[in-house]
């Protein structure tokens, strides 16, 4: 499903170098670890763990975490996402758990089921690590009771 349609950034895809490809019809069952771009068309049982972009199609299925420089998913994810650039999650995509990103973009008509968090501190952490909580940080709930 690449080329021109209502998620132009298969587009973009298309010019991109994918040094990985796991092809439609193809079960990988164990972790996946890549330092270039990752294609995944078929299913992944197991984490993914890439140095550059992740690519999940419309067919593709990851039932596992993943974590990446940017991610675009077409298809389904069934863990969390570790993303320290760009998420985009489009049209066709499912993401069951959670998010923690630079910056996220979501298509109209994709379903995501889960809680994301946006930081900018990701971009100095290395892929697949994440920084320990502060112990100062501060409770954001909002609760607020009024006096009377």
């Amino acid at each position: 499903m690449l080329g021109k349609g209502k998620n132009e950034n298969y587009a973009d895809d298309a010019r991109t170098k994918v040094s990985t490809l796991i092809g439609e019809g193809t079960v990988f069952d164990g972790d996946l670890t890549s330092p270039e771009t990752i294609r995944i068309d078929g299913v992944i049982n197991g984490n993914c763990t890439c140095e550059k972009k992740l690519i999940l199609s419309a067919e593709g299925q990851v039932r596992g975490n993943i974590s990446a420089q940017s991610v675009i998913i077409s298809g389904r994810v069934d863990g969390d996402i570790v993303v320290s650039g760009k998420l985009e999650l489009l049209a066709t995509g499912k993401i069951a758990g959670n998010i923690t990103a630079g910056s996220i973009v979501i298509d109209e008509g994709a379903c995501f089921d889960g809680r994301c968090t946006m930081t900018a501190a990701l971009s100095s952490y290395p892929v697949g690590s994440l920084p320990d909580k502060q112990a100062d940080q501060q409770n954001s709930s909002g609760d607020h009771k009024d006096k009377k």
